[in-house]
């Protein structure tokens, strides 16, 4: 497994359930606000609101963009008001963050949510100082991934050689463009179907790290 990385010096990391399990369900609490902030904003009842967020996750990559797209909706407000969660479900874990600090080279966080959210999850999961740089959808002019635009911008301010790099990610789609850069792409979720822009795949993130790392 280590041949395979060998030659990365940037570690992109996703967030949300890629650096914490999905069964911590802190989304859960996201998109609950999520309906109840389209529900106020659009005076649509709670059953439309999540048929809405669906259909623009779907079509637009996130929530957001749709709401954007669709109804010229002010992002800033919505990022503060759906990140307004309980992050005390989250457990730290210190083996996660000693593989994490193994890690040779630059490692940045890469999220479709804001980075000072990324921030309180990172310190929520004992994770905090690990990362060179934070990139959150702010950080694409609010383009989410899978968006080859938004890819390009982050990783433009990043600096960073897609040939010399590997992506963590827990959402399929958003390793297509990396994938076609020439990032090592990772899939890390549980029951995943192969697919030719994946390289590897994971359910378990801390021990995937442990056979890469010196």
């Amino acid at each position: 497994m280590k041949d395979h990385f060998s030659h990365v010096t940037t570690w992109v990391f996703d967030l949300d359930n890629t650096l914490y399990p999905p069964r911590m369900r802190l989304f859960d609490q996201i998109e609950a606000r999520m309906v109840a902030y389209v529900m106020t904003k659009l005076n649509v009842d709670r059953a439309e609101a999540d048929r809405l967020r669906r259909v623009y996750w779907h079509e637009y990559g996130t929530t957001l963009a749709g709401l954007m797209a669709e109804h010229n909706l002010d992002p800033e407000p919505f990022m503060v008001d759906v990140h307004d969660v309980d992050f005390s479900i989250l457990t730290p874990d210190p083996v996660l963050r000693q593989r994490i600090a193994q890690l040779r080279g630059c490692k940045i966080i890469y999220t479709n949510g804001s980075a000072p959210y990324a921030g309180n999850v990172l310190a929520a999961r004992g994770l905090d100082g690990l990362f060179d740089d934070i990139y959150g959808v702010e950080h694409a002019s609010y383009r989410p991934k899978p968006e080859a635009a938004a890819f390009e911008q982050v990783f433009a301010r990043a600096k960073l050689d897609p040939t010399r790099a590997a992506m963590f990610e827990d959402e399929a789609r958003n390793l297509a463009v990396p994938h076609a850069l020439g990032l090592r792409t990772v899939h890390v979720a549980p029951n995943a179907e192969p697919a030719a822009h994946i390289h590897h795949h994971t359910d378990d993130l801390s021990g995937f790290l442990a056979q890469v790392v010196d």
